[in-house]
């Protein structure tokens, strides 16, 4: 996924992966089903197996968990193999009408249902425009930190906070 999705053509990945074209073709009956099984196995291992699982080893707070994520973002960012976010890489690249652009929205809503969970968790105002938000942050600080700004995940974070702080019901603030 670091190359594209059209960039990449099925001979070169049969030549990378090392198996016949015929054994390719047996598990994956085009490109598009090989990424597809690339999401949900990514959806698997980072999504829930590691960036949900350290956020609740992190805190056991819907707030701390929420914005763990940042800390999390500014460790993945500075890691040798950064590429950013291989979901909304692709639906960039294939638009949301292709099957890949589909398949990325599904995933990326997902993740903004879950931060609406906890939204609701924490009682937060309107969790669903909370999660719309909050998911505008994510991809903001995983596009920053392509490039632009590795480190820009502890400026995000702090954005995170005033978020929180926006829908948080008036009767629950205190006053500094």
């Amino acid at each position: 996924m670091q190359q594209g999705v059209r960039a990449v053509g099925v001979n070169e990945i049969i030549a990378t992966a090392g198996v016949a074209k015929a054994t390719f073709y047996h598990h994956f009956p085009s490109k598009d089903d090989l990424v597809m099984a690339f999401f949900e196995r990514r959806q698997q291992l980072f999504t829930v197996g590691y960036l949900a699982a350290e956020c609740e080893r992190r805190s056991d707070t819907p707030r701390g968990q929420l914005l763990a994520i940042f800390d999390i973002f500014d460790e993945w960012f500075h890691a040798p193999d950064f590429a950013g976010c291989p979901y909304t890489r692709a639906l960039l690249e294939t638009g949301p009408r292709h099957a890949i652009g589909a398949a990325a929205l599904l995933y990326l809503d997902d993740i903004r249902s879950s931060v609406e969970k906890a939204a609701a968790a924490m009682g937060l105002t309107n969790p669903e425009d909370f999660s719309y938000c909050w998911l505008v942050l994510m991809q903001g600080a995983v596009v920053s930190g392509v490039g632009i700004d590795p480190g820009s995940s502890s400026r995000i974070k702090r954005l995170g906070e005033h978020l929180i702080g926006l829908h948080t019901p008036a009767d629950d603030q205190t006053i500094s």
